[in-house]
């Protein structure tokens, strides 16, 4: 079949190298406007658009594709469009091009979890299994019917970072069957349950403080959802404290009953910076980054620079 293949991050790159390589052709990309990054604000291509030029398929960017580029990607004549973390909305106009429609991997078990970042919220909410969903594309978002799903466990360690690498490498396979099922229209399309659904939004910078009202369960899970970006952080005198990686304690949870939520209770270098949580228990900042600092171990950064018991996380309109 004719393809035009739509996506942006590297979440797509495996999916995109698979199709490069399968019997089906690749008549086009669709990746989102060059922008710039780091510090000198460099143009950056996008992975997707990278892969792209590498096998000389033709690249299109638009910043709005449903006024843009319906007549461009009508002038391609494809057989069926696929969608993998794109990042625009897509409307009827562009819908109703390809004679098999549009078709898009998600990265979870829908009607769970629809929305921009269903991998960071999995991990968030302590999901303890995940998957990819091929689904038709239709206006709503993640609404859809369902194509084929396959699930995958979520490790109890396992951060959002690394639960997108084995998600992106895990959807090629079911990718391609279901290109097969539809061009030899064998495929079976499923509604969703919609009121089983749940939606989460995008996640920005802002929203990775780290609220230590939460139980230190939910604190872990926070810190490993945010990892590795946009990375959780919480205030330490007045300055951002990344936190990479955090577990729960055990220690005498009756010793700090008196202890605030977000206060610290344990800081050395032979232990680590440990602090109370909304349940009562304790969770221990186990790598961490102060500004303009190194990414290490709390027992590493503590062996040269003084934090007090006692001291508090946490403080609000702390600038990002």
């Amino acid at each position: 079949m004719k393809i035009v293949f739509l996506g942006t991050p590297d979440f797509g790159v495996p999916c995109l190298k698979a199709l490069i390589n399968s019997k089906h052709k690749v008549v086009a990309v669709v990746t989102q406007p060059d922008k710039p990054s780091g510090r000198n604000k460099k143009i950056e291509f996008s992975p997707i658009k990278k892969v792209a030029l590498e096998n000389n398929i033709p690249v299109l960017q638009y910043a709005r594709i449903s006024k843009e580029g319906t007549q461009d990607l009508t002038n391609l004549q494809p057989d069926i469009m696929i969608t993998a973390a794109y990042g625009q909305i897509l409307r009827q106009c562009i819908l109703d091009i390809a004679k098999f429609g549009i078709i898009n991997v998600h990265a979870s078990l829908l009607p769970k979890f629809r929305g921009a970042a269903p991998i960071q919220w999995a991990v968030i909410k302590g999901e303890k299994v995940s998957g990819i969903t091929i689904m038709k594309t239709e206006l709503g978002v993640d609404t859809g019917d369902i194509i084929l799903q396959k699930e995958l466990p979520v490790g109890d360690i396992e951060t959002a970072g690394e639960l997108y690498n084995k998600l992106s490498n895990f959807a090629p396979e079911l990718l391609l069957n279901a290109l097969s099922q539809i061009e030899n229209c064998t495929v079976k399309y499923v509604s969703q349950n919609h009121e089983e659904m749940s939606y989460f939004p995008m996640i920005k910078k802002e929203d990775a403080q780290i609220d230590f009202n939460l139980s230190a369960v939910d604190v872990v899970n926070f810190v490993r959802g945010m990892n590795p970006f946009p990375t959780a952080f919480t205030i330490l005198n007045g300055g951002i404290l990344k936190v990479f990686k955090a577990e729960c304690a055990n220690l005498n949870f009756d010793k700090f009953v008196t202890a605030l939520n977000g206060q610290i209770i344990l800081a050395n270098f032979k232990q680590g910076l440990f602090v109370k949580c909304g349940d009562g228990k304790i969770v221990k900042l186990k790598q961490i980054q102060v500004q303009n600092g190194k990414k290490m171990l709390s027992e590493q950064y503590l062996l040269g620079h003084k934090i007090n018991a006692g001291e508090m996380l946490g403080a609000v309109n702390a600038k990002v």
